[in-house]
């Protein structure tokens, strides 16, 4: 284990208005760690989207591990043979080259926990707010686009 003693290093205190907030097809992403917080470790994140709204259809990433949990509403999960429906204390650990998505099939917003681990993937949404921002259509095939460049693919 790295045992880190600079004199200098500070426990990282974040109001809960401050995290860099990036829209995404519906969903607001908002990222209270980023890599550049926890040098890269792991990212986190509070995201809501409203009823109807997908927030990612089936994927696999292969160089994170994602962990979400509901805090308010439901989230219908996509866990690898079906979907199931996870209210508040639900958790869904999507490790490493599994197959997992999330949608708001209810009728109240949800809102949710996520954990990136290592960091990263923020850039992932980074980059497809940016596209939309410049006018880009969000389609299947902007998404792989962006989604192979971490390490991610669709599933079925």
């Amino acid at each position: 284990m790295i045992e880190y003693e600079s004199p200098d290093r500070r426990p990282l205190f974040r109001r809960p208005d401050e995290g860099e907030l990036i829209d995404v097809a519906g969903v607001g992403h908002f990222f209270r760690l980023t890599a550049e917080h926890t040098e890269g470790r792991f990212a986190f994140e509070e995201f809501t989207l409203g009823p109807g709204i997908v927030g990612a259809r089936p994927h696999v990433h292969h160089g994170h591990d994602e962990y979400f949990y509901v805090l308010e509403g439901d989230l219908t999960l996509h866990n690898g043979d079906g979907e199931i429906t996870a209210g508040p204390g639900g958790l869904l650990a999507a490790v490493r080259g599994t197959p997992h998505g999330f949608r708001n099939a209810g009728t109240q917003t949800a809102r949710a926990l996520c954990l990136y681990t290592p960091a990263g993937y923020e850039g992932y949404f980074r980059e497809v707010h940016a596209a939309v921002a410049a006018g880009a259509e969000v389609t299947d095939e902007l998404l792989a686009e962006f989604r192979g460049r971490y390490r991610t693919n669709s599933a079925s």
